[in-house]
């Protein structure tokens, strides 16, 4: 998988905006970068936003170690969870832009519209990551079962 992989899907409760995802996945590490346009700005640029690097943590495996590269507070939190979340999966160490709008959603941005986003983007990076994912749940003894 060492092709990046670039596609696009709805913004869960907008009428024209979209997600675009870039996910690159290598031997030690994953890299996504996320962000929204819409059809009318689609060919303007999109401001930079939060880059978060997450690491599993060896000792607390449910608890990945994540550390802000560069911060932009609108997207901070929504950039550190999905970094965490991947670093926890795939037991890889993960970079994670974003710079994700809410503001053409129906209520410009709640907490309920953020987590439809959120729950979105999950559902479509995992299934992108699956190869990574499935042998990283192996059994560790090396047995297989048939």
């Amino acid at each position: 998988m060492d092709a990046p992989i670039q596609l696009s899907f709805a913004l869960p409760r907008s009428l024209d905006t979209r997600i675009y995802l870039h996910l690159t996945v290598k031997a030690k590490a994953i890299m996504l970068f996320l962000t929204t346009a819409s059809m009318e700005d689609a060919g303007s640029p999109t401001p930079l936003g939060s880059f978060v690097y997450a690491l599993p943590d060896k000792y607390n495996p449910s608890q990945p170690l994540a550390t802000p590269l560069c911060t932009v507070e609108p997207t901070l939190e929504f950039t550190t969870r999905l970094a965490k979340l991947l670093a926890r999966k795939t037991q890889r160490p993960t970079y994670v832009g974003n710079s994700i709008s809410f503001a053409s959603t129906g209520l410009g941005g709640t907490v309920d519209e953020e987590m439809d986003a959120f729950k979105k983007v999950v559902e479509v990076t995992l299934a992108q990551l699956r190869p990574v994912i499935e042998p990283a749940q192996a059994p560790s003894d090396g047995v297989h079962p048939e």
